[in-house]
């Protein structure tokens, strides 16, 4: 977690949508702090902050905020930018993982060529809640050989238990503000 400064400026400048997208749901929309120039920078800054000046050599971002922010996060650390997307989208040869939904299965993939052996990576996406996707997406790039050092998000669900899922994987994770229950 970051100063408690920051933290209250980014929880601010997250929308709240009670009953979305169905009932029940309270959904955390980060367009709005994307959207504030300050905030967006804030965030940025504090996912970058801990690995400023350190051998980072690929941000792998999760299909489709986690490119926004990891491309932010890529470009201030001078690293490459790998997407992680879902399973049909990117035009060249690619490794697949087929992970659990909620409600059945999904799969997402990555370029074969986009990591190499011994990268030292970041995972970077807006939310971790129940943590299936970005499970997905760290076995996808240990499989590749990445070195995983560190999956980074701006919000943190902790009631889902996702970074649990994380951490059993040894990737230590970092997130900016925390929203209690669902």
């Amino acid at each position: 977690m970051t100063d408690k400064s920051v933290q209250d400026e980014l929880k601010e400048a997250i929308r709240t949508i009670p009953n979305y997208p169905k009932d029940g749901i309270i959904f955390r929309d980060i367009t709005t702090l994307l959207g504030n120039a300050r905030a967006f920078r804030r965030a940025v800054d504090a996912l970058v902050q801990p690995w400023a000046g350190s051998k980072v050599d690929q941000i792998a971002g999760i299909e489709a905020r986690g490119f926004i922010l990891g491309g932010a996060v890529a470009h201030q650390l001078s690293a490459g930018f790998v997407p992680i997307r879902k399973k049909g989208k990117l035009p060249f040869e690619t490794v697949t993982i087929a992970y659990s939904l909620e409600y059945g299965l999904d799969e997402m993939e990555m370029h074969r060529d986009a990591i190499k052996p011994g990268d030292k990576v970041i995972v970077v996406d807006d939310l971790i809640a129940t943590g299936g996707t970005a499970e997905a997406a760290c076995k996808l790039l240990q499989s590749m050989g990445a070195d995983i050092v560190a999956a980074c998000f701006i919000v943190d669900l902790p009631d889902l238990g996702g970074r649990a899922k994380l951490e059993a994987l040894n990737v230590p994770v970092r997130t900016l503000v925390d929203f209690p229950g669902h």
